[in-house]
């Protein structure tokens, strides 16, 4: 009883508009009630976002790791490979330039064999042609005139003024017979039909076989007489006076000399040559 009365004196001792302020208490109450309800989904939720970042996070980094690792690899394998294709680039270029040496040894040594080879033919076509003239001249030989019919002929042509028949008989005589005694004599008949003929200069040249090859011949004194001649007559009067002083010299007695001696005086050169003191 002594609560009953006790709750009615309470009741009545507040004012109506008090219920009112703690029902609003109430409902803040009860809002803020809500409002750490929601805080705490949030933060739940946020925990749970969080540890799904961090998760995320420590897989994107192992897994830059890992692929930090994979570089490095693939890193040391390039350049494992460079210095691999680099020692195989020296070894095929140092390979090249052997080959490249090789070839050129080669091609040395094949030069070499085609020059030998070529000297070879050229010596074989030499002997070819040797042994084809050797053959051509023992078939005219056999073919020929005896050496004294072919000079006698040459030279009754040459007396009796048939100059062109004297010559060819003479020059074959020299085909056929250039080492024998007479062969002078034909190189010494030829020059004297050239010299008739005006022909000094290749008068000249069959003189000087004369006197050359037939040094003892018969027609050595002759043959530097009239090659004296000759050359005067090509206006080399101080060579032509030589030839003569020469023929003075080598045949003092002879007529060829005195022809010599003859002609000096119609030059007015010397018949002797001067000696030095």
């Amino acid at each position: 009883m002594s609560s009953c009365l006790f709750l009615i004196l309470l009741s009545a001792s507040f004012p109506p508009p008090a219920w009112a302020v703690s029902k609003e208490i109430v409902q803040l109450q009860t809002q803020v009630e809500q409002l750490q309800q929601q805080m705490t989904l949030m933060q739940q939720s946020f925990n749970e976002r969080m540890g799904v970042m961090k998760n995320l996070v420590e897989q994107n980094t192992d897994a830059m790791h890992k692929l930090s690792a994979s570089l490095a690899t693939l890193q040391a394998s390039i350049d494992k490979s460079q210095t691999d294709r680099t020692g195989q680039v020296d070894q095929i270029s140092g390979q090249i330039q052997s080959l490249n040496d090789t070839m050129d040894e080669l091609k040395a040594r094949l030069a070499k064999v085609s020059k030998q080879l070529e000297d070879m033919q050229s010596a074989q076509q030499s002997m070819a042609s040797q042994q084809s003239q050797a053959q051509q001249q023992a078939q005219a030989m056999a073919q020929a005139p005896p050496p004294e019919v072919l000079y006698n002929n040459g030279l009754r042509d040459y007396n009796g003024g048939k100059n062109d028949l004297a010559v060819q008989e003479f020059t074959d005589y020299l085909k056929f017979y250039p080492n024998t005694d007479l062969a002078g004599n034909a190189y010494f008949y030829l020059a004297e039909i050239q010299y008739k003929q005006g022909n000094y200069k290749d008068a000249v040249k069959n003189y000087d076989l004369v006197l050359q090859n037939f040094a003892s011949g018969n027609k050595a004194a002759a043959a530097q007489l009239k090659k004296g001649f000759a050359l005067i007559e090509l206006g080399q009067q101080e060579d032509g006076a030589q030839e003569l002083r020469h023929v003075v010299a080598r045949y003092p007695r002879s007529n060829e000399a005195t022809q010599a001696r003859e002609r000096l005086r119609k030059l007015g050169a010397p018949s002797a040559t001067k000696r030095t003191q």
